[in-house]
């Protein structure tokens, strides 16, 4: 067997009760120089599962298994911007198609319609919104009820160990550790 001359890759991983404690424990990680792309949460449970080959019952089953699916951390306002830039496109959509029309001496019936046209892309557009929203709270209830959000950590020395777990039990992570993967 050949020898592996990768490095391996030490995290420090929590698991916490609320989305509320994941965010500002993230926050103070961020603000503290860890860097966003060294910041990893649990994928959707059921990619998780598919990976694994089975069902778990708990994250903490999980939180040392180097199988466990992670995905990048995307901030809380990401979402919100993709909502709006969803429901924006469409409106913006509606009002071109009305522009268009008006200035190719389209009649006021035309004009009408663009107009219905533009408010059904807002009314679709919103309707996209409230599902990017469902879909992640759907993410994270989903977690909880499996016993909490994970949170992983990349740390690239023993001074980054030790600022990572304070900084996750700081936020009330349960089992704040430091894990070792393969590289």
């Amino acid at each position: 067997m050949a020898e592996s001359n990768q490095a391996e890759v030490r995290e420090a991983v929590g698991i916490f009760d609320s989305e509320e404690q994941l965010q500002a424990a993230i926050d103070d990680l961020l603000s503290h120089g860890f860097d966003r792309a060294e910041i990893s949460v649990l994928a959707p449970v059921t990619a998780v599962e598919e990976k694994l080959g089975h069902r778990f019952e708990s994250v903490a089953e999980i939180e040392d298994d180097p199988e466990a699916m992670t995905k990048a951390y995307v901030p809380i306002e990401s979402i919100g911007d993709a909502e709006g830039a969803v429901i924006g496109s469409l409106l913006y959509v509606g009002a071109f198609a009305g522009i268009v029309l008006v200035a190719s001496g389209g009649a006021l019936a035309a004009a009408l319609a663009a107009l219905a046209l533009g408010g059904s892309g807002t009314a679709i557009g919103i309707a996209l919104a409230r599902f990017i929203n469902q879909h992640h709270a759907d993410y994270i209830a989903e977690q909880l009820e499996k016993g909490g959000l994970l949170l992983w950590v990349r740390t690239w020395d023993k001074k980054d160990e030790a600022k990572a777990v304070e900084l996750l039990s700081g936020h009330s992570a349960h089992d704040a550790h430091i894990h070792t993967l393969p590289g």
